[in-house]
């Protein structure tokens, strides 16, 4: 049941993302060749005002076929005859997608669980938070130079910046202090910790489960872009990357450890990696590689500020190499889960 959920979740962010784009092209005139759920062998199709629709085989994701990676003909709803800004809002409308219904999930999940604030509860006697004279009650307004809306960005933020020193301003009594902390390191867990604890999650009206969703949203986006950094800078191997592989096993496992718990439990833990999905397909495709719609957002952004399109062939020719090398990382990423999952 947990690899079907898995399978599900992951096809609806794809086929949400790729709704993006659809919806955005109808919005501008451009013609769609098909707009398809799931992938593989045609299962049911049908045709209205010159888009076919169709339900294929395999549940998973979808696409809109518009024409973009041709030369562009006579009709004026090519993709390609259309301005650079209604190009560009087509390609961005996947990413965005992505991110909406990121938000709409977190809301929901709000409203169901509540918020974290970053308010403290307790501190512990021994660790640098207690030493430094932070009490129950006060509120983390910043650590460094970040500004910190949800107690999960407190964890993460020490997660990613082990070993470091860091700045801290709370408030307490409508007045603002920093001070500065060396974590100490907790033996039992293996990492450097500042010794506070959560107030925990507080109810969620309306209003604070349309602020606290955003919170969560942005959350998940800088930790999918401070994790990128790393990867970047060597502070993450490749190794540690995940696939579809790794993300079903994920799911698997998260729905077996909460099954137990009741139906709420598991739709909780589901809707959270949902927002993680979405929010982290969003951030990924957003990135300025060929082959992604960031790439080609690059070559369109190019195109408004010379008033010419690169030759399409050029175009062509980088988003091929980039295929080449996303394919070669899904290999590498597949390898590596099937090797932890199975192995």
């Amino acid at each position: 049941m947990g690899i079907i959920l898995a399978i599900l979740i992951f096809s609806f962010i794809v086929f949400f993302h790729e709704l993006g784009h659809f919806l955005l092209a109808k919005k501008n005139g451009i013609d769609v060749d098909e707009f398809a759920i799931g992938m593989g062998p045609v299962l049911y199709s049908c045709e209205y005002r010159g888009t076919r629709y169709a339900v294929r085989i395999f549940p998973i994701g979808g696409f809109c076929a518009m024409g973009e990676d041709e030369e562009a003909t006579d009709s004026p709803n090519n993709f390609n005859n259309k301005s650079v800004w209604a190009r560009i809002s087509v390609i961005a409308a996947g990413p965005v997608f992505n991110f909406i219904l990121a938000y709409v999930f977190a809301v929901i999940l709000t409203a169901m669980i509540g918020y974290d604030r970053p308010v403290i509860s307790a501190v512990e006697n021994g660790y640098p938070a207690a030493e430094a004279g932070l009490m129950a009650g006060d509120r983390i307004e910043k650590m460094g130079d970040k500004k910190i809306r949800i107690f999960r960005e407190i964890s993460i933020y020490n997660q990613f910046h082990q070993g470091e020193d860091v700045k801290i301003t709370y408030s307490r009594d409508g007045e603002e202090y920093t001070v500065t902390l060396s974590p100490k390191e907790d033996e039992e867990p293996g990492y450097s910790r500042l010794g506070i604890t959560s107030e925990g999650y507080r109810k969620a009206g309306v209003l604070r489960s349309l602020q606290y969703g955003a919170y969560s949203v942005n959350y998940w986006i800088g930790t999918t872009l401070e994790s990128l950094k790393m990867l970047v800078t060597g502070k993450v191997s490749l190794n540690n990357l995940t696939g579809p592989v790794g993300i079903v096993d994920v799911v698997d496992d998260t729905y077996q450890e909460s099954r137990s718990y009741g139906n709420f439990v598991v739709l909780v833990e589901l809707l959270n990696i949902a927002i993680m999905l979405s929010a982290n397909l969003g951030v990924m495709n957003l990135l300025p590689l060929p082959a992604l719609d960031g790439g080609r957002l690059v070559f369109l952004f190019v195109e408004a500020v010379r008033r010419k399109r690169v030759p399409p062939e050029k175009e062509g020719y980088v988003h091929m190499v980039g295929i080449a090398l996303l394919m070669a990382l899904m290999v590498f990423v597949m390898f590596n889960d099937i090797r932890r999952v199975f192995f």
